[in-house]
């Protein structure tokens, strides 16, 4: 059976800051993925798209005009892209992320179904020509992307993201053993944009300096993550933390898991995303894992994903 997926991601560090021309490192999260299979039909049949967590079945009309459908339109873009038709096929989605989570479902979503689909037709695409695509149907979902999400998935990479310039991907010198904790309690990232937005118009004088000593710190971090500093990185996650905290992003909940995970021996903890809820990350070494995973839960998190980041050359 034809197989293929992608990669789940987080914000490392930088969220927010980054609408203000800061840096931001974002990281996948390989042990969170889409699944798609494909499954051959009959001539004739047509190409359907069955995604089993909706319990949808999607007829692919690739002669359509405008299309609104992230899915559909993944199909049409790779197809276009390979100057082939529709196969005969049956492609099912299986999801291990959770849909509006900060995590890139979105995103791992349509880089599983288009390398599902390029392995049917066997004609691969590069990482570049399918980033380009996934980019274009992530508009579906968010309207104006940064990019990012298509490209932490995309190409499996730690990211470093400056607003209007190239992304790029980078490598890492230590395994980062990562735990992200979800606070059960969902919030609109633009809504905390929105505050965030409020602040540096009234308040420049004191906001601006946290700007800049974001950007600081998120430089200082990947050059931490490129050597394998894990305990640097650990350290610039908890100022990161302390900085969105003054921006107002935080929550009571975010800081209980936070707090939790630091006295818990973690390097260093955060928010991760959004804020005033969603998830938070937690820095840790194999011999700490345990430890902070269990006063996590017992701090409140409903759920504890464990990740592991890998030395690879970008």
């Amino acid at each position: 059976m034809i197989a293929a997926s992608a990669s789940a991601k987080i914000i490392l560090l930088g969220e927010h800051a980054v609408v203000y021309g800061v840096p931001a490192i974002a990281i996948p999260v390989s042990d969170l993925r889409v699944y798609a299979t494909v499954k051959p039909e009959p001539s004739g049949k047509g190409l359907c798209i069955a995604a089993e967590d909706l319990n949808q079945v999607l007829p692919v009309q690739v002669d359509a005009e405008q299309v609104d459908n992230a899915l559909l339109l993944t199909v049409k873009l790779v197809l276009a892209r390979l100057h082939v038709s529709p196969p005969d096929a049956t492609i099912a989605i299986r999801s291990q992320i959770p849909p509006a989570s900060g995590l890139g479902s979105g995103a791992a979503v349509s880089t599983a179904l288009g390398r599902a689909l390029c392995m049917m037709l066997d004609q691969p695409l590069s990482r570049e020509d399918l980033n380009a695509i996934i980019y274009e149907v992530e508009k579906v979902h968010h309207g104006t992307p940064s990019g990012i999400d298509n490209t932490v998935i995309v190409y499996e990479q730690p990211v470093y993201y400056v607003r209007d310039q190239a992304i790029q991907t980078f490598s890492v010198g230590a395994p980062l053993h990562l735990l992200i904790a979800d606070t059960g309690k969902g919030a609109l990232t633009k809504v905390a944009v929105g505050a965030v937005r409020e602040l540096v118009t009234q308040e420049p004088e004191r906001i601006n300096p946290i700007l800049d000593s974001i950007r600081v710190l998120v430089i200082q971090a990947r050059s931490a993550i490129e050597t394998g500093d894990t305990r640097t990185l650990g350290r610039l996650m908890n100022a990161n933390h302390m900085y969105l905290r003054e921006l107002t992003v935080s929550s009571d909940e975010l800081d209980q898991l936070v707090d939790a995970a630091q006295n818990a021996g973690a390097l260093g903890a955060k928010l991760s995303g959004g804020g005033r809820g969603g998830n938070m990350i937690a820095l840790v070494t194999p011999e700490t894992c345990e430890t902070v995973e269990q006063a996590l839960i017992t701090a409140g998190a409903v759920r504890v994903i464990r990740t592991t980041l890998e030395e690879e050359s970008a």
